[in-house]
């Protein structure tokens, strides 16, 4: 009893040390693909897709685990599931490295903000989830920050509705397709390759090929976005398989958080005061989720020790 008692205390500082590092990885991902801007982000993303695709192949041999990817590829249905998230995934990468490369930082990190307050609103409607009085507030008080925003700006927020929206839909058919993270993401990247290629060898007959057209420097950061998209995924696995869910969920805003000082005080984009207070309520509103989750995870605990 005591050696199985000691082991989440041993695993805890791990998982939590993976996860943070996870998505602080993602929050600073501007400062990785600002250099990128003058590659279009479609170019970007099919390096990012073909790299992937090369490390995460490279991970399952080494672990002796490519039994995995051919048990999935071997499921007709659920590889026609996963080509939805791939294609899922994919609009929310190229919406994001366009919105980074166009000094929309502060737009990507609202939209992350926005993400798991659209969790709730998919639970409601797709999966016929309640909700708790809490959860009502959280949600109408993001509803109408982003109403404000959007007359604000005098266009609707169309980049954080579109990362959020895609992002939550990504989760959720994740989170009900019967796949592991590490060969779903292999399979994902698998099923976007051959476009991926054929866009890259477009790019390189016709002379617009950044990988040797556009320096050394840009080339290692095109050929290290597989890296940097494969090493947080490996983190947070971990670090979700050693934590408890609600812990997950307060620690995902240090993403948004790093992204949003990464673009006002880093690429000095604008976020005035008007600005300022729309954000606010979306931070009231995470801060009342956020609450409510850990209260009720602490609440569930103490009813199984009692």
């Amino acid at each position: 009893m005591t050696a199985r008692a000691s082991t989440p205390a041993r695993l805890a500082p791990r998982g939590l040390a993976a996860a943070t590092a996870a998505f602080a990885i993602w929050g600073l991902f501007p400062v990785y693909l600002h250099p990128l801007h003058e590659v279009s982000a479609v170019q970007v993303i099919a390096h990012r897709v073909t790299w992937s695709c090369v490390f995460i192949l490279a991970w399952l041999l080494m672990r002796g685990e490519l039994s995995r990817l051919t048990t999935t590829l071997g499921k007709p249905q659920l590889v026609a599931r996963l080509t939805l998230t791939a294609l899922l995934i994919s609009c929310n990468w190229l919406v994001y490295v366009w919105s980074v490369t166009h000094e929309h930082i502060v737009d990507t990190s609202l939209g992350y903000y926005i993400n798991p307050l659209m969790n709730i609103v998919l639970g409601v409607f797709v999966l016929k989830e309640r909700l708790n009085r809490a959860q009502w507030v959280a949600v109408a008080l993001a509803a109408a920050a982003v109403l404000y925003l959007a007359v604000l700006a005098g266009r609707p927020p169309w980049i954080a509705l579109t990362l959020a929206v895609s992002f939550s839909l990504y989760g959720l058919l994740r989170k009900v397709i019967s796949v592991d993270a590490l060969p779903g993401l292999a399979t994902e990247t698998l099923l976007l390759l051959p476009l991926a290629l054929a866009y890259l060898a477009w790019c390189q007959a016709t002379g617009n090929g950044a990988l040797t057209n556009s320096g050394p420097g840009i080339a290692a950061l095109l050929i290290g976005s597989g890296l940097v998209t494969a090493i947080p995924l490996f983190l947070f696995a971990y670090g979700a398989r050693a934590l408890p869910y609600s812990t997950l969920g307060v620690l995902q805003y240090i993403a948004p958080s790093l992204q949003l000082v990464c673009g006002v005080y880093l690429f000095h984009e604008g976020f005035g005061p008007a600005r300022v207070a729309g954000f606010a309520v979306i931070w009231l509103a995470l801060l009342i989720y956020a609450a409510d989750g850990l209260w009720r995870s602490r609440r569930g605990r103490r009813a199984v020790t009692t």
